[in-house]
């Protein structure tokens, strides 16, 4: 087995077992992890309270539990999540950080009922107005004093400081990551380059960088092979379970970019490392750094652009849309990026995503044909 493989194996199996990241965690530093609801929560807190933040983004299981909490419209994610709540599995966390950028998000906080802890607090959708970053600071103080509270410790400015410097180098390494994967689809193909993004979630921020800077010099020390397959960019909520990838994969299909809230999204914007206080500062990822998101408002839809742009830079052959079934803010921006692609002929290819399927066969015969006509 090479060395790239051997890498892509362990970041494969964190993906897949993050109780037994987390334990590890746990048995190395002797302290607990905090559950990270999606989409965007400030890990950085957190990590300055040597805690683990560890990604809560579902599972593919049967949901019963969680209907009598939850409509039958809210989304498998949030479905799932109150699942996994109900049988026990986040017990023990020390406590549950939830976001509200949507109207399922913003009733969790609320109905969760785990033995852990829930802190919720509020995005500022609008960014534009004047006060969104000193709301945002102030939502993230209140956040930190219950954490304080709860970990019955002080996080200092100093302890988030350098936490704020181990994910801005997260972030650009994955950044670097994902460039560098698009030359070797044969290599990294959809599933590996999932759970190479997917087990950063699981693990310390500074242990998985490490682990693909290593990756990315492993990769980039190997001579690039002309593909003979599809190129495409994934773009939505996420692209799930690994059955779906697998369909990309047996269709010689490369992902060469992502606009995916559970993959590059989530390092796409760096935190400032100057103006303002440091909860300024984190806030300011979101109001000053963040962009083409569905959860975020933005007048101009520069979402629409953005796409274009990355399927012109990476010569990409379609976008893929991975609809989340009921996720209301990635159905407001579909036709807005959809008459622009017809306008500009990108193929596309819309298909909807739910945790809970089973079934792939309609998905693979679309998927085959987008192909065949490309």
């Amino acid at each position: 087995m090479s060395k790239v493989d051997t890498i892509i194996s362990e970041l494969q199996a964190i993906a897949a077992n993050p109780r037994k990241a987390m334990e590890d965690y746990k048995a190395a530093t002797g302290k607990g992890a905090v559950g990270m609801v999606p989409v965007y929560t400030p890990d950085e807190l957190v990590y300055a309270a040597g805690r683990l933040p560890i990604g809560c983004w579902g599972g593919q299981l049967e949901v019963s539990k969680a209907r009598a909490y939850l409509p039958a419209f809210a989304c498998s994610i949030m479905q799932s999540i109150m699942e996994l709540e109900c049988n026990g599995v986040y017990d023990d966390l020390e406590a549950v950080i939830f976001s509200a950028p949507c109207d399922t998000l913003k009733c969790m906080g609320q109905k969760w009922k785990g033995k852990c802890p829930s802190i919720q607090f509020v995005h500022p959708q609008n960014v534009v107005v004047e006060g969104s970053t000193k709301f945002l600071a102030k939502e993230y103080e209140i956040v930190k004093e219950k954490l304080e509270g709860i970990f019955g410790e002080k996080i200092t400015d100093e302890a988030i400081e350098k936490a704020i410097v181990v994910y801005n180098e997260h972030r650009a390494v994955m950044r670097e990551f994902c460039k560098v994967a698009a030359d070797y689809p044969q290599v990294v193909d959809p599933i590996k380059r999932h759970a190479v993004i997917k087990s950063g979630f699981f693990m310390d921020k500074a242990k998985h960088t490490e682990m693909v800077k290593e990756l990315i010099a492993e990769l980039k020390a190997m001579p690039v092979q002309p593909w003979d397959g599809k190129k495409v960019i994934l773009t939505g909520i996420m692209a799930e379970p690994n059955e779906l990838l697998q369909v990309l994969v047996d269709n010689k299909v490369a992902v060469v970019a992502d606009d995916l809230a559970q993959e590059s999204r989530q390092f796409r914007a760096d935190v400032p490392t100057e103006g303002g206080t440091v909860l300024e500062r984190l806030a300011m990822q979101w109001t000053k750094n963040m962009y083409g998101c569905s959860l975020l408002t933005d007048r101009k839809k520069g979402r629409t652009q953005m796409l274009v742009d990355m399927v012109n830079d990476t010569k990409a052959d379609a976008v893929i849309l991975c609809q989340m079934k009921f996720c209301e803010p990635e159905e407001f921006d579909y036709p807005i990026y959809l008459k622009k692609f017809n306008e500009l002929g990108i193929k596309n290819l819309k298909i909807e995503i739910e945790q809970q399927a089973n079934s792939f066969e309609q998905v693979a015969t679309r998927i085959q044909a987008l192909v065949e006509t490309l």
